[in-house]
Parts: C-alpha cells; structure tokens; sequence
C-alpha cells in the first residue's frame, strides 16, 4: 500500500509538472507550487530529512552530437571531464559518454587531439582520459539505464555503471543539439524533458542520489528542466524557450567552432577554483552574463532546499570522500 501510494504521489507531480509553460531564466515553473513543495516536503520527510552532507561524488558527462562538424560538443564535454577530474572526482566516479570521436576524424588537423581554445594550449584528449561509452554506444537507450542502473550486469563492467546511493552528489552534464523539450543524440533519436524527470523519479525512489546538479548547454536548454519534479535538484541551462546557444570561437587551422559560449564561460569561471575554494554556486550563477553568453541561462531552483550562497562550489565539482573510524572498545 504504501509503494501504490508512492507511485501515486509521483503521477500527481507528474501531472501538474505537465501543466507547466516551460521556465524561463530564473522565473519559477508555472504549477500550483504549493502542490509541489508539500509533495517535496513529504517526499524529504520520508527519507529522513535532508542536509547539505554527502559521502561521495560522482558525475556524468555527455556529448550527444555525431560528425566534425559539432566538434565543440565533444570539445564541451571534455572541458567538464578535466574540470571535474582536477577538482577530485576520480575516473571510478565519472561516466563519460562521447558520441563521436573527432580526435580520430581525417579532417583533423592535429590527429588524436581535441582542444577548447584557439591558442591550442590545451589537449583535451590526452592519455588520462578514460571514455566509458564512445560511438553508436551513446543513445537515449543507454543514457536513461546508466542513470536507473537498469544495466545488464552481466556483460556492463562495474566502471561503466553508475554505482551511486543516498549519499551521493551526482553533476549531470549534457550538450548536443535540441529545442523545445528535447535533446538529439547522433542526430538519429530525442531524450525529452518527461524522460529525464521520470528517470530522476526512478532514482530518487531507489536511493541513488542525494542531491543532483543538472547543467545542459543546447538551443532551448531551459525546457529540459522544466518537467522536473523530484526532490533535491539544482538546475541550469544556457538558453531560455525559443532561443538559441551559441558557440563562442572558431579556431581557423581546425575548421569548426571549438567550444560554446556557456560552457566556456562556466569554465572560465571554474578555473578560479580549486579543491579548498570558497566559492559558493551563487557566485557561479551570479556571474552568468547574457551579453557575453548571447543567450539567457536559467536556474532552477524550487526543487532545492537549500541556499545557494551556502552550497560550495565543490559539492558538485568536487569530490569528497567520507571515512568511518570504529573506536577500538579495549583501547586504554
């Protein structure tokens, strides 16, 4: 009984969730927000509460784009491994997912290579990356079971899973091309807003996160998180309903576009922070500026608990590691 009258809860959010108009910048969602924050409230008190602790962090980072082209998606991607990866959070703890491989494209000019920046100071795809799905592997398919667990355990290696529970922080970054409540992968399939939220629901029902950072650069990116509905997630996007994202720079000796506009800004941002920084997420959504990102990101906000100007940067950058120390009961 009480499983049906979780489930029932659950279609109850879902439902005025669809009512909603999309979210615009940092506007709330257009539902009976009473509604949700008492559903939330109650979800919370199920769970035993919720506080700003957490034991482990984890991230899952997403290229969704096929051929040369959207060189930058994979460019975006990669950005975000490295920032992650320099910040704490361990190859065991990343889940990286690459729909192409323009490092090995013939029209590279610099084969087996990626860089983010025209000056080509950085190689992104260097021997420390470690990619767990690549190619025809990356599908909406895929995405929504690494995030579920619903993996065959059989022939998918622990590294390819997602192994998080209650305790974990999880930043879940997506870039590629989409519009209004959807995302293209290979150019072949859509994820939309409904799939991502119903997900998120799977996974807060199973205990598989404790608080979820969700960031999405792609036209209309705001719509992604519009039909959200499940307790503890912060959310943000680089473009508001009917507008487009933009790539900020080419690099001329490539050919492409080499990265996006808000991604390199949330980068230039991050690199001023390090693993002891004091820098909250408010900084970070402070400094969005639309001028220079040519579009208008959004922030969602009324699924989290807690206040932005108290959330360090490092809870989702991050990465912490808790220790439990068993006191010895003969010690003297």
């Amino acid at each position: 009984m009480n499983e049906l009258l979780r489930i029932l809860l659950l279609a109850l959010a879902a439902c005025l969730v669809l009512s909603s108009k999309g979210v615009k910048g940092h506007e709330e969602p257009a539902f009976d927000n009473e509604t949700l924050q008492r559903f939330l409230s109650d979800q919370l008190e199920a769970r035993g509460g919720a506080t700003g602790k957490h034991a482990n962090n984890w991230a899952v980072l997403v290229s969704t784009s096929r051929f040369w082209f959207n060189y930058r998606h994979l460019a975006n991607a990669l950005s975000m491994y490295r920032t992650v990866k320099r910040l704490g959070i361990p190859d065991s703890q990343i889940i990286l997912m690459l729909a192409d491989d323009v490092a090995c494209n013939p029209r590279n000019a610099f084969p087996g290579t990626v860089y983010n920046n025209a000056d080509r100071a950085l190689d992104l795809y260097s021997n420390n990356i470690e990619v767990d799905y690549r190619g025809y592997e990356v599908t909406v398919d895929t995405f929504l079971r690494v995030l579920t667990d619903k993996v065959d355990r059989r022939t998918t290696p622990r590294s390819k899973r997602l192994l998080t529970d209650e305790n974990s922080n999880i930043f879940i970054y997506l870039t590629g091309h989409g519009g209004n409540e959807f995302l293209k992968f290979q150019d072949a399939e859509e994820v939309s807003a409904f799939d991502i939220a119903d997900a998120f629901a799977q996974m807060w029902e199973t205990k598989r996160y404790h608080e979820i950072l969700f960031m999405i650069d792609t036209c209309q990116a705001n719509t992604m998180y519009s039909k959200f509905y499940s307790p503890n997630i912060l959310a943000v996007g680089s473009s508001e309903l009917d507008e487009s994202s933009y790539s900020h720079h080419a690099d001329s000796d490539v050919g492409v576009a080499v990265i996006d506009r808000f991604t390199y800004y949330n980068l230039e941002f991050l690199e001023k922070v390090d693993k002891g920084s004091e820098l909250m997420m408010k900084d970070l959504f402070d400094s969005y500026d639309p001028v220079k990102i040519h579009s208008h990101a959004g922030v969602r906000t009324d699924l989290y608990n807690r206040n932005l100007s108290e959330v360090p940067i490092t809870d989702f950058f991050g990465n912490v590691q808790a220790v439990e120390i068993d006191e010895d009961d003969d010690e003297e």
